[in-house]
């Protein structure tokens, strides 16, 4: 599936739950179907401030909260308080975990076929359908730790 489904499909699904398609729920459907790993809202805000659309932080916050509610976008707790937001593809092949620098709070996106085996194997083994997972593996990125 291509960026720009993804941003057709969220729209078509904020439409059916009734969301106008249009100002701020458009910028930030575009904005994280550009993207290939989470985003903070700040991140968010800042990168629209900084674009044609400014879009203030309350209408982020509401725009990913239905999004969210919708299952079109993925809350990736950090840690400290923070949370960030990634599309959710329908397209398997862009399912990927992520690594938490507990002193930056750099994110780093990985896959890994063993671990995706075993997530299936745990599954398999306690008769549980396991319909999406998220991994957040936290620790100290290179810089942070020398």
């Amino acid at each position: 599936m291509k960026d720009r489904d993804w941003a057709d499909l969220a729209g078509e699904n904020l439409a059916r739950a009734g969301y106008r398609r249009g100002g701020a729920r458009l910028a930030v459907v575009e904005l994280l179907s550009r993207q290939t790993c989470a985003l903070s809202a700040q991140e968010i805000e800042d990168s629209l401030r900084e674009g044609e659309q400014p879009v203030g932080r309350a209408s982020v916050y509401r725009v990913l909260d239905e999004l969210e509610r919708l299952g079109m976008v993925a809350r990736i707790e950090v840690g400290h308080g923070m949370a960030r937001y990634e599309a959710v593809h329908p397209d398997a092949q862009r399912h990927h975990d992520h690594l938490v620098c507990d002193e930056c709070g750099q994110i780093t996106p990985f896959r890994d076929e063993d671990l995706e085996r075993a997530i299936r194997r745990v599954a398999g083994r306690v008769a549980f359908a396991v319909e999406e997972h998220e991994v957040v593996l936290h620790g100290q990125c290179d810089t942070c730790r020398d």
